[in-house]
């Protein structure tokens, strides 16, 4: 059967809003790989309050950059022509979604980090244990991981019809 190009109307989270995607089939191999990336990790896995750590949590977000870098890097150029492109828009989330998120808790969790091995060494302790269980902000820090991955679930979606392994393929 031979691969036909199709136009795909998808609405993106982070404020990017509608955007109409041509596949083709570099196109349908950056949504796949990209789909593989961001489908198993914690961006769109649900995890209750207590449920692993908030620094490991990060740390799987910041991952995204690397993975995507490099899934973009090994693929052709046509993944990322035209604004409406699977590169492109794998940028966007990114800097428009992952980036924001990522800076802000980033920042309140190694301000408690840093809090915590202050703390240590004053009681003289030199292996440091960071419990973020002790972490003020720990409920907030996992509602707004929920709602971040609500909206990285909408990306998920629509790398997977991209890729053709969700919808009518």
């Amino acid at each position: 059967m031979a691969f036909k190009i199709t136009t795909f109307n998808l609405n993106l989270p982070f404020g990017i809003g509608g955007v109409s995607v041509v596949r083709t089939e570099a196109q349908r191999t950056a949504a796949w790989s990209l789909y593989v990336e961001y489908a198993t990790r914690i961006a769109t896995q649900r995890l209750a309050v207590g449920q692993g750590s908030a620094r490991e949590a990060l740390d799987s977000l910041h991952s995204l950059f690397g993975a995507t870098r490099a899934v973009l890097k090994d693929l052709e150029p046509s993944v990322a022509e035209g604004p409406e492109s699977v590169g492109v828009l794998a940028i966007r989330i990114l800097n428009e979604g992952v980036r924001p998120f990522l800076v802000e808790w980033h920042t309140r969790l190694s301000g408690f980090e840093t809090e915590q091995r202050l703390l240590q060494q004053e009681q003289g302790m030199r292996n440091f244990v960071i419990d973020d269980a002790q972490w003020g902000e720990r409920e907030e820090f996992y509602e707004a991981l929920e709602e971040f991955r609500v909206d990285m679930q909408t990306f998920v979606g629509a790398l997977a019809e991209l890729a053709g392994v969700a919808g009518d393929e």
